[in-house]
Parts: C-alpha cells; sequence; structure tokens
C-alpha cells in the first residue's frame, strides 16, 4: 500500500466527496456520480483517477458503461496503523489509571 498516494488521494474535498457518494451507493457511472456537482467530466476523470490509482475506487466494465465501486479496505488499513495505534496506547492509559483509582479507593 502506498501511504503517501492515499493519503494525497484523501486530502481532496471533491475526492471525498465522490467517495462519500460511493459509498452511499455503489456500482454508479460517471454521469451519475457527478451529477449536481460543480465539474465537468473530465475534472471528474481526473479525481478518479488518482482515486483509482491510490484503489479505494474499483471499476466494472458493463458493456460501453464504467461502474465505479467504493474500495474501503485500504481506508481501514490505515485506520488500523495509524487511528488504532495511537488509540490502543490511550485505551492501556485509561486501564490502569482506572486500577489505581480503585486501588486508592480500597486503602
Amino acid at each position: 500500500m502506498d501511504e503517501d498516494l492515499l493519503f494525497r488521494a484523501l486530502a481532496d474535498p471533491v475526492r471525498r466527496q465522490l467517495l462519500d457518494r460511493l459509498r452511499a451507493a455503489q456500482g454508479l457511472t460517471l454521469a451519475v456520480l457527478i451529477d449536481g456537482l460543480p465539474m465537468t467530466r473530465q475534472g471528474a476523470s481526473k479525481h478518479l483517477a488518482m482515486l483509482e490509482a491510490a484503489n479505494l475506487v474499483a471499476v466494472v466494465r458493463r458493456g460501453r458503461e464504467k461502474l465505479h465501486y467504493l474500495n474501503p479496505v485500504p481506508i481501514q488499513q490505515i485506520a488500523a496503523r495509524w487511528i488504532g495505534a495511537f488509540e490502543a496506547d490511550r485505551v492501556a492509559g485509561l486501564v490502569e489509571f482506572k486500577r489505581r483509582i480503585e486501588e486508592d479507593g480500597q486503602a
């Protein structure tokens, strides 16, 4: 997993908006995906290419259509790698804090 590419892909608010739309409804064509957004098909295609390169979007061809699907696995890996690692230390600290309070209450 190229974390730099993944973070660059997630850094753009337009790309996050596209991901949100795919989270709400999978298998969207480009036209449906950008419906109501202030962007051209060409601009959206560039954003989708970045999301595909970061493995956040998978494309399935059905005839002449390209259907876009969210791939949540890289986001989960980021959460486990970055957020989970910091969370484990915080939770361990809270457990130790609770233990100390309980010990002091029994003295």
